[in-house]
């Protein structure tokens, strides 16, 4: 796997974790009542959920993999669509400008580090989006000269250390990187650059072509 590959992947990853979702809701449920600890303990919850979900879609890739060519082709495809729709829908959110305004609400009793750590995980192992994810991903970076469940894993964790970082300085930085994130042209700006990227990566995965 190139230097160019893994930059690909980071940047796209980046992105989704970027964007606004349950795992920022949580965070800002958490920290103001439970602490920085009970924060990071959502974020290690976080990242066993991505490698559970890693694991599964390996096991269905690898499985894939050794049928045939239109199989492969089939989930190849989906995955395509799948990115390209994130796309679309970023796009028309950020030419609308308009933003839904969820308020977030602190939790109303301290969580202890097991509980938030159970949050973190059944917050983003229940949400299929991740296998999806990596489903549409993974097929990109799997050579036939290289092991595919070692990149695999790889790339699972590029996507949890971006995670770390990025919600570990929300955890340090909450009312500061809340006021800025929740801007209206802070978000405009992230959803078109997340639409064009991930139709651009939807488009690529198209064209590629399986060596079986």
């Amino acid at each position: 796997m190139t230097v160019a590959e893994l930059f690909t992947f980071a940047v796209v990853a980046g992105l989704l974790v970027m964007s606004p979702g349950p795992n920022g809701v949580l965070i800002a449920k958490t920290v103001p009542t439970s602490g920085r600890a009970a924060g990071f303990a959502n974020i290690l919850g976080f990242s066993a959920s991505f490698y559970l979900h890693g694991t599964l879609s390996v096991l269905g890739i690898s499985l894939i993999l050794v049928q045939s060519a239109y199989a492969f082709s089939i989930v190849k495809y989906l995955g395509a669509a799948y990115l390209c729709w994130i796309g679309i829908k970023a796009l028309i959110d950020a030419y609308k400008g308009g933003q839904s305004k969820v308020q977030v609400a602190p939790a109303k009793r301290e969580r202890t580090l097991y509980r938030a750590f159970a949050e973190g995980f059944l917050t983003n192992i229940l949400n299929p989006k991740t296998s999806m994810f990596y489903l549409a991903a993974f097929p990109q970076f799997i050579s036939p000269t290289e092991s595919g469940i070692l990149v695999s894993y790889q790339l699972v964790t590029i996507h949890c250390l971006l995670n770390a970082i990025w919600f570990g300085g929300i955890v340090f930085l909450f009312a500061t990187l809340t006021k800025a994130a929740s801007s209206g042209s802070f978000q405009r700006w992230l959803k078109g650059v997340t639409g064009v990227v991930f139709i651009g990566f939807g488009l690529k995965l198209a064209s590629i072509r399986p060596n079986l």
